[in-house]
């Protein structure tokens, strides 16, 4: 049977638009690959750099970028400054720094970009983990600021880096010239109550700086330090206290501090709302949490009742301005809590006593017995990637059995949230460093260079010059 032509009265436009398909809406634009360098310390002495790609179908491949003994003893902080400016040819790069108990502050440049080439060694019996060849990572020298163990880094911009010690001291240096701007002294507490037992020097007493935040502004900073209940607020324009708030009996017995317990702050982090500014102070099993009028505000204890090793606030939804208070536990979890006066609980009080402090809510957690995991989380890092409640989180968790583990979640997960506590996450990979890790840090890496432009790069590392910073391998040595 002959096919019979469909009649367009001899309009030619008409039979163009009959044989032409309408197309449909356009289709979402597809997801790219994320490339994360994270960077752990270990008790080992150990400094491991590990590069992490995840596909758009949620593949993680894993591989080493450096892998050395970075110090001569433990390793117990780290820091990453913001990347450089970008300039035309040139690669970005970030200050890296690290802090031991052997004294010394160890400087590094990294490669803000992501690694162009990825090789497996030859011989895949001897192992067959990945190794990205970098040569924009160097070493930039040693600072001696101080004459005890390194307990915290943080870098506020490019042009300043602060680090406290156990010499009761903090340190703020410019990375310009890496000279030693000013150091703040932080009083070291008298010996009351000591065991007749303890082999401390006669008048002796723990001191040194925990740690320290630093307020966005950079105006203001919160500091906490051994054998001292309380917590000091110092301002940065003049180097100089600003106050003193001290931790009363009644506010350690709610996050567990008892009679026998030290009573000091072990971590403290800054949080800001629309609601308005917030401060936590971390203690061994809880968590205080302030507003900007000293007065605490609400409290953190997980359940059960166990160690909490490292915590941070996390911007969930930066148009709403909504954020939670990420923490993690001795028993493999990661916990987030709201602090927003409407998720606040507060439990009935006893007869003849005050009303104890609300609780924040638990919203979700992510690890724990319920992913199949028991080992302590000893740090963690959360990184986003998009926009709004539709972005991913990116979570990169290091435990002390040398396990590190990268999860994504949606921050919708986060932001709406219900009376039932989730479990939330997506295990990407798990990565076995077999070091006992202590710290770690981790960014997401910037597009992939032209090779014109990486052979730029490569040649400005070789002739070790920075314009934009105007530091040298040489001025670094001559700075320590």
């Amino acid at each position: 049977m002959a096919k019979r032509k469909r009649t367009t009265n001899g309009d030619p436009a008409a039979a163009t638009a009959a044989t032409k398909k309408v197309k449909s809406t356009d289709p979402p634009a597809p997801k790219t690959t994320t490339t994360i360098q994270i960077v752990a310390g270990s008790y080992d002495r150990v400094l491991h750099g590990v590069t992490v790609t995840v596909r758009p179908d949620e593949d993680a491949q894993f591989a080493d970028t450096f892998l050395f003994n970075a110090h001569t003893s433990a390793i117990r902080s780290l820091a990453l400054s913001p990347p450089s400016a970008p300039v035309p040819k040139q690669s970005q790069k970030i200050i890296l720094a690290t802090g031991s108990t052997d004294e010394r502050i160890n400087l590094y440049h990294l490669s803000a970009h992501a690694p162009s080439r990825i090789t497996v060694p030859v011989i895949p019996s001897l192992t067959s983990r990945a190794v990205v060849e970098n040569p924009q990572n160097r070493e930039l020298g040693s600072l001696l600021h101080h004459s005890s163990s390194i307990t915290a880094l943080y870098f506020p911009n490019r042009s300043k880096l602060l680090s406290s010690a156990e010499d009761s001291t903090i340190a703020i240096t410019r990375t310009r010239d890496w000279s030693l701007l000013s150091s703040i002294k932080v009083p070291i507490p008298k010996p009351v109550g000591r065991p007749s037992g303890d082999t401390a020097p006669l008048g002796g007493a723990p001191s040194g700086v925990n740690d320290f935040a630093v307020h966005p502004s950079t105006k203001l900073m919160i500091s906490v330090s051994k054998g001292e209940k309380c917590m000091r607020l110092w301002n940065l324009v003049t180097g100089k206290k600003a106050g003193v708030l001290n931790f009363e009996r009644t506010m350690l017995g709610e996050v567990g501090e008892g009679r026998f317990s030290s009573g000091e702050g072990r971590k403290v982090a800054w949080g800001s709302t629309d609601a308005g500014e917030e401060f936590c102070v971390g203690f061994e099993r809880g968590i205080l949490v302030f507003g900007m009028d000293s007065k605490p505000k609400c409290k953190v204890v997980p359940e059960p009742k166990m160690k909490i090793h490292q915590l941070c606030y996390v911007q969930v939804d930066e148009k709403e301005d909504i954020q939670v208070l990420a923490v993690s536990t001795e028993d493999g979890r990661i916990l987030f809590y709201s602090t927003r006066p409407a998720d606040l609980t507060t439990a009935k009080a006893a007869e003849g006593k005050d009303a104890p402090l609300p609780s924040a809510k638990l919203i979700a957690q992510l690890g724990g017995k319920d992913a199949g995991l028991s080992g302590r989380v000893k740090d963690f890092t959360v990184l986003s990637v998009g926009e709004g409640t539709s972005k991913d989180l990116f979570i990169v968790a290091g435990s002390s059995d040398g396990a590190l583990r990268v999860w994504k979640l949606s921050a919708s997960d986060l932001a709406r949230h219900s009376d039932k506590v989730k479990q939330v996450g997506v295990l990407l990979g798990t990565y076995e460093t077999n070091n006992r890790i202590t710290c770690l840090k981790a960014f997401i890496m910037l597009p992939k260079m032209d090779e014109a432009e990486e052979e730029a790069g490569e040649l400005e590392d070789f002739e070790g010059f920075d314009e934009e910073e105007g530091d040298s391998e040489s001025s670094s040595s001559d700075s320590d």
